[in-house]
């Protein structure tokens, strides 16, 4: 694999609208792919939140099977897809991931990625963490001028090994809106162990397509206060939802869910959020 290498981010470059698979002839229908001349150490499920961001996607495609490759990661990238009418929930969507990936094959970690942010570095390696750690990939993005904004962000793209992802019971499903299901996660690994670990800034490196703002979810900072309390009970053990599809495309696995809308402690109304994905 080389080593100590910057990529190229393309970010005006596109993949064919058929999803034909461009230059990548040799990923497998659904998004998989994995090295012939060696045998990757992880098996890792790329999970991308999505809804109305068809361009970011052709351009995360691309970039994200060239980097993986140059990696020799055995990996198969799920986008699931939000098709009802309610706010964005990313944390909802990451949770339905990883239950719907693991229906396809055994993955030993899951990497939590969004479909804007590009990384930059080849020594970034996508792999998986020890036990009781996550790594946070995205630790200096471009729009921040390359310096992570403060030390509890685990937002972006993060890597959890699958247990240790059951320990946490996933992500609240209960953001609806932008903002704040990260800083949850956080103390979630907090309260079980889960040590967040870090490439070095120079490493860690992305770049951000450019994107309209989402409206903050305001009900934001009351939820993450009852994390402690409620982290057993609100989750993977709680998450509901109605499968729509699965399609293996070229390129990627998409998943078509249904989230179920599940009020939180203030009232709100869909038409106070932003409706788009990230």
């Amino acid at each position: 694999m080389a080593r100590n290498m910057q990529i190229k981010v393309g970010i005006n470059t596109t993949v064919p609208n058929d999803d034909s698979g461009f230059k990548f002839r040799d990923v497998m229908w659904g998004g998989q792919w994995k090295p012939s001349n060696c045998r990757s150490k992880d098996k890792v499920a790329l999970i991308v939140p999505y809804r109305h961001r068809e361009d970011h996607l052709r351009i995360f495609l691309r970039h994200m099977h060239s980097f993986l490759q140059l990696q020799s990661i055995d990996y198969t990238i799920f986008v699931i897809e939000q098709v009802d009418e309610f706010p964005f929930n990313r944390a909802a969507l990451l949770n339905s991931g990883f239950i719907e990936a693991q229906k396809q094959a055994v993955y030993d970690c899951f990497i939590f990625h969004d479909v804007d942010l590009l990384p930059e570095d080849l020594r970034n390696l996508y792999l998986c963490p020890p036990i009781r750690r996550a790594r946070h990939l995205t630790v200096a993005i471009d729009t921040f001028n390359y310096t992570l904004p403060y030390s509890q962000l685990v937002g972006g793209a993060l890597v959890m090994r699958r247990i240790d992802f059951q320990r946490v019971n996933g992500f609240s499903n209960l953001f609806w809106g932008w903002g704040g299901e990260d800083d949850e996660m956080h103390t979630r690994m907090l309260i079980k162990s889960i040590r967040v670990i870090r490439y070095k800034s120079s490493i860690s490196r992305y770049t951000m397509l450019k994107h309209p703002s989402a409206r903050r979810n305001p009900n934001r900072f009351l939820l993450m206060t009852q994390s402690f309390r409620r982290y057993k009970n609100d989750g993977l053990t709680s998450l509901k939802y109605d499968l729509e599809g699965v399609v293996r495309k070229k390129l990627y696995t998409i998943v078509r869910v249904k989230l179920k809308f599940v009020n939180t402690t203030m009232t709100f109304h869909n038409r106070h959020y932003n409706k788009g994905g990230r």
